[in-house]
Order: C-alpha cells, then sequence, then structure tokens
C-alpha cells in the first residue's frame, strides 16, 4: 500500500498525523533532502511539502518531477502562504494543456 507523508516544521505538520499521514519534522534543508530521498525509496506516493522547506531544498525536488513517485505538493506552512504552491501547480497545468486555464493568460 502506498503512503503519504509531510514534511516541514513541526507547527506546520502536526495535524496531519490525525489523518494517518507520516509526519517528519524537519527544518534543516540538508536533512530535509536526505528525508525525501529516503521516502522516493521507500516509494511514498504522495510527499506534501511546506513552501519554506521547498523553496530551500528546490534542486532536490525538481530531480523529482519527471519520476512518476513521489508526487510532491507544496503546501502553506504555519507562517502562511507564499503563493509557490500556486505557481507549481500552474506550472503543471501549463504543461499538461500548454496552456494557462487556472489563471488565464496576461
Amino acid at each position: 500500500m502506498y503512503k503519504i507523508a509531510v514534511m516541514g516544521d513541526w507547527d506546520s505538520i502536526y495535524g496531519f498525523g490525525a489523518l494517518g499521514f507520516e509526519t517528519f519534522p524537519v527544518t534543516d534543508p540538508v536533512e530535509a533532502e536526505k528525508k525525501l530521498r529516503d521516502l522516493a525509496e521507500k516509494q511514498t506516493a504522495v510527499v506534501y511539502i511546506t513552501e519554506a522547506l521547498a523553496k530551500q531544498i528546490d534542486k532536490a525536488i525538481a530531480s523529482y518531477a519527471s519520476e512518476p513517485l513521489p508526487a510532491i505538493i507544496l503546501i502553506p506552512g504555519a507562517s502562511g502562504n507564499t503563493g509557490e504552491g500556486m505557481l507549481a501547480v500552474k506550472r503543471s497545468v501549463e504543461q499538461a494543456v500548454g496552456s494557462d486555464i487556472i489563471f488565464g493568460d496576461n
């Protein structure tokens, strides 16, 4: 069975444990890259990462962009929304359909 994991600062991720997700409180970028690699090797299906942490490990995240697993989804942290998660969704949709259908062409 595939698993779902959440990575980020403790205040942002602790509630996900109640949903049955594996939570990994991590703020150090080196540790976060190791954990992401470990989750990918264990065939974790989805990894939610707080936007703040994702910004620190963007190259590691990009290395999984063409892989089937894990799907890496950015989420806002307790400190707020930076907009990076929505931009990632926007880029994915543009790549899939060849047009910006979420925000319209500006």
